[in-house]
């Protein structure tokens, strides 16, 4: 069958419905590589013609994010605006939010972006959990008639080829199970000139698609801001670079830690005295363990489920230098800030060929292949970021105990599995070890908790800004006072206690004095000497002077949010202090508060004022 091409999506919908009828089992790509024009047509379809039956199966459906009081809306709106302000909404998630998708669709999605479907139970109800690389596979038992997927195209002396870019993650393992007769799947292509034209596996011929929606235009991409790196999370990725030797392999995620991660080895390759004495100063015991400190000459290999952008960075400072197969990364996915995008599209094919987009099942599994696979991934170490963990070395990653997914598992157990069946690899599980929950602070280290992701059975390595639990192999009262060791010393003695009481830890142990240091006060002591070379946006921002300035007050003001006694402090604060400084003044104006018209906004900047005072 040749391969029709459309300028209309309306077409394309038609398209489908003769080639599938109205039974429809829509696959969407996880992430960026959404068609989103293609969907949302289809999804108007099926509202306006209740004689189609829509299920769409799909993960990590993107949404520009949301305010959730008037003071984040004030700084968001224009932020996202600016940023994603031309990205098309995905219509089948605004009717989730909504509650008011017709009962002819159902939404099935196997990992979520964190927080934002807790209140929605349509989406909680029709979660999938599963591993990463078991979805292409439930996508088949669920039906899935139809993949679309957002592509980059280029002409060629043979034709028009096509690149699934983004996304080679499960579209090359279900292309993989249609070849061997396993499904009769079709695949409808989107061209977007905005996405980079990615080589290798992820290059494709014209012939695969069945139908490709090209309007010339393509539209805008999601660029989440980068998020700013706490002292925390620098704190935790210091310790990290020191379990990462040279000639290694690194899985890093997307976030603050991924970059702080990146960072510190970066730091480490680049200046190493200071990253040897940060780390030195960070380190309880007073002494450096069995670590790795020194510069990268055989240099790393990235074997990531994501192609984060600052792995761009590790490339381009030498610490990811170890080539496989003529590349120096390996991944599945990618979606990240403008930044990245604009890097990848400005390479050569030559250097974008560096960056090797695979299937899921190819970067998170050793089957096929895996004698190579082994000789490759060599000295690996998978880090992964966890919500909470318990005392005996359980973590939790991806649900509340009563049931509410926040995220989902992701690839996460993929890479837990793998560390442990290559022979000298580790899974390395950060952890910021407490949080705000309504203006207190708590600990997310717990004796127990009613929900797991990864069982306790596959702990390994826990880092958290106070230090690293090597737990592979321990007895479970050497795992508690590796816990207990890098827990925040406002909740050892809780914690001990419970251990106590319940016979798992000798009632004679004592935590080490070095240990019950472990507060915030510490570790901003120690990295203070370090502060220029550890900063907020270590690889860049969107995000302008003003808004960098802010973002350290609305941080205060989230954590006071939960007690009015802290709101009214900051207040106070702003109430009682001087006339506001320039600085101050600005950024009062950039929310909209230097002219304050009602009572609320007159308090609304009192409390920001209090709060860009610290």
């Amino acid at each position: 069958m040749q391969t029709r091409r459309h300028d209309d999506a309306e077409r394309v919908v038609d398209a489908i419905i003769d080639t599938v009828g109205k039974e429809i089992v829509l696959g969407l790509p996880l992430g960026l590589g959404k068609a989103n024009t293609i969907a949302n047509a289809l999804y108007l379809r099926a509202v306006g013609d209740p004689s189609i039956r829509l299920t769409i199966f799909t993960a990590l459906t993107l949404e520009k994010p949301w305010g959730r009081n008037e003071i984040e809306k004030r700084f968001l709106d224009p932020v996202i605006e600016r940023m994603m302000g031309e990205y098309p909404d995905l219509l089948y998630a605004r009717a989730l939010h909504d509650r008011s998708l017709p009962p002819n669709v159902k939404v099935n999605e196997f990992f979520v972006q964190a927080g934002r479907w807790l209140g929605c139970p349509a989406m909680q109800q029709h979660y999938i959990s599963a591993n990463y690389t078991h979805a292409a596979r439930y996508a088949l038992e669920q039906g899935v008639n139809v993949f679309a997927q957002a592509v980059a195209k280029r002409e060629a002396p043979d034709g028009r080829r096509y690149s699934v870019s983004c996304n080679a993650d499960i579209t090359l393992d279900l292309l993989a199970a249609r070849r061997a007769g396993e499904t009769g799947l079709i695949l409808v292509g989107e061209v977007n000139d905005e996405l980079p034209f990615m080589g290798g596996d992820a290059e494709i011929g014209e012939e695969v698609f069945t139908d490709v929606l090209d309007t010339g235009e393509g539209f805008s991409l999601f660029a989440p801001p980068k998020e700013p790196v706490s002292l925390t999370d620098h704190a935790i990725a210091l310790h990290v670079a020191r379990l990462v030797p040279d000639g290694g392999t690194l899985q890093i995620g997307i976030g603050s830690m991924g970059d702080a991660v990146a960072h510190a080895l970066i730091l480490r390759h680049r200046d190493n005295k200071v990253f040897r004495q940060a780390a030195l100063a960070l380190d309880a015991r007073g002494k450096p363990g069995e670590v790795h400190e020194e510069p990268f000459a055989k240099g790393l290999y990235g074997c990531s489920e994501m192609l984060v952008d600052s792995f761009l960075d590790l490339v381009e400072a030498g610490v990811v230098s170890r080539e496989v197969d003529g590349a120096l990364v390996h991944s599945g996915f990618f979606v990240g800030p403008r930044s990245l995008y604009d890097r990848l599209k400005a390479m050569s094919q030559e250097e974008r060929d560096r960056f090797r987009m695979r299937a899921i099942s190819w970067i998170n599994e050793l089957y096929g292949e895996e004698e190579k696979k082994r000789q490759a991934r060599a000295g690996a170490r998978f880090c992964n970021n966890a919500m909470m963990a318990t005392l005996m070395g359980a973590v939790v990653s991806d649900q509340l105990e009563d049931g509410r997914v926040v995220s989902g598992v992701g690839g996460q157990y993929n890479f837990v599995a793998q560390a442990f069946a290559l022979r000298d690899a580790r899974s390395i599980i950060t952890l910021r070890s407490t949080r705000k929950d309504k203006g207190q602070t708590v600990s997310n280290i717990r004796w127990s908790y009613g929900h797991t992701t990864i069982p306790r059975h596959l702990r390994d390595i826990l880092v958290t800004e106070y230090g690293v639990a090597d737990l592979r192999g321990r007895t479970d009262a050497d795992t508690i006072a590796a816990m207990l060791s890098v827990t925040d010393a406002r909740f050892q003695d809780e914690l001990l206690e419970k251990a106590k009481s319940a016979g798992k830890i000798g009632r004679d142990y004592r935590i080490p004095e070095a240990h019950r240091r472990n507060t915030p006060e510490r570790i901003r002591k120690a990295l203070e000497p370090h502060r220029d070379k550890l900063p907020l946006f270590p690889f860049g921002t969107d995000f302008t002077e003003v808004e960098q300035r802010l973002m350290p007050a609305l941080g205060r003001m989230r954590e006071a949010s939960g007690s009015k006694r802290e709101l009214m402090g900051l207040a106070w604060k702003g109430w009682r202090g001087k006339k506001p400084s320039a600085e101050e003044a600005e950024a009062l104006e950039r929310m909209g508060y230097a002219k304050p018209k009602s009572s609320s906004d007159r308090l609304y900047r009192a409390v920001l004022l209090g709060a860009l005072r610290g």
